[in-house]
């Protein structure tokens, strides 16, 4: 196995297409390919996108009821090169809706919190998550905090693996993620900004705001930071250099769903063969997320998809 990914707060996500999406007015769908039903969760999109590039890689979480069951079912038929070790709790698997309009090319998402998380079922994940590490070099750590673990599990989780000599690929948001990167165990750091634009208890606006976080996030022991910037770009930041890196064509907002995750997943797949060439892996995470954004729904893509957008983006010096 190459590659851990840990989501523990799964989804089953549910995608659906309305074009000119109005609230408070009745909306049908109109084609079946409309509605998608997927594994969801950051954690879970890394691994189906990893499985499209042809790696072999375990999913671990928590999942609880029969939403749970369908998550894994569904994860285990999507791919043979996925092997999931989820822990599984009483409570329902949360599910998260995203309604994409391509007309008005706006994404609106309802996600929900999830299960309950008890610290026996907490207990056993982190006994097979040593096992899982134990087998693996590289280790992703995405998405949010279920109910019932405290804010440090992240970064419990990443100074087992910098304990290890191994390397850890980290994306959220709020205490757990920001504990996680101020104690200098986070290899690979992309705090998720589409709620809100916060970070280290300050408000990102200005371009220059994103280079000061990119920095930080430098000083504390990141070798990669990794920060969304205004839609069609991203901050890239490096004890090389900070840049930035833009699409040069209109990335259409409806199309942004997985292409986050996509990212993530064109930086692992990289360091798996260049584990220390991290600007290399920042344009290869580029160039995965922009094939994605040509798909409307969550796709994998595939490596030639990489190769073929590695000159889709401008690459600007900003430091």
């Amino acid at each position: 196995m190459n590659v851990l990914t840990v989501t523990l707060n799964p989804a089953l996500d549910r995608e659906i297409v309305v074009e000119n999406f109005k609230i408070n007015e009745f909306h049908r769908v109109k084609n079946p390919s409309y509605s998608v039903m997927d594994p969801g969760g950051k954690g879970i999109n890394v691994s189906v996108i990893l499985s499209g590039l042809g790696v072999r890689n375990v999913a671990m979480g928590f999942l609880g009821g029969y939403i749970g069951k369908v998550v894994e079912e569904r994860m285990r038929l999507m791919s043979d090169l996925i092997t999931t070790a989820f822990i599984h709790v009483e409570e329902e698997t949360r599910e998260n809706i995203a309604i994409v309009d391509p007309v008005g090319e706006t994404i609106t998402e309802i996600n929900s919190s999830g299960p309950l998380v008890k610290p026996d079922d907490l207990r056993m994940f982190v006994r097979r998550f040593d096992v899982a590490l134990s087998r693996v070099r590289h280790v992703v750590i995405s998405g949010s905090i279920p109910r019932g673990v405290d804010n440090e599990i992240c970064m419990t989780l990443c100074k087992k693996v910098s304990n290890s000599g191994k390397v850890s690929f980290v994306e959220g948001i709020g205490p757990a993620f920001e504990m996680a990167v101020e104690a200098g165990v986070v290899t690979v750091a992309r705090p998720d900004l589409r709620s809100r634009k916060l970070l280290f208890e300050e408000t990102m606006v200005d371009l220059k705001d994103y280079v000061k976080a990119a920095k930080r996030m430098l000083e504390r022991g990141a070798r990669l930071a990794i920060l969304s910037y205004a839609v069609e770009g991203d901050v890239i930041a490096t004890n090389d250099g900070v840049w930035l890196l833009k699409t040069k064509s209109h990335i259409d907002r409806s199309h942004l769903l997985g292409t986050g995750d996509a990212f993530m997943g064109g930086v692992v797949n990289s360091m798996l063969e260049n584990e220390k060439d991290y600007f290399l892996a920042a344009k290869r995470g580029m160039a995965a997320a922009v094939a994605e954004a040509e798909y409307i729904s969550k796709e994998r893509i595939s490596l030639e998809d990489i190769d073929e957008h590695m000159d889709s983006f401008d690459i600007r010096e900003l430091e």
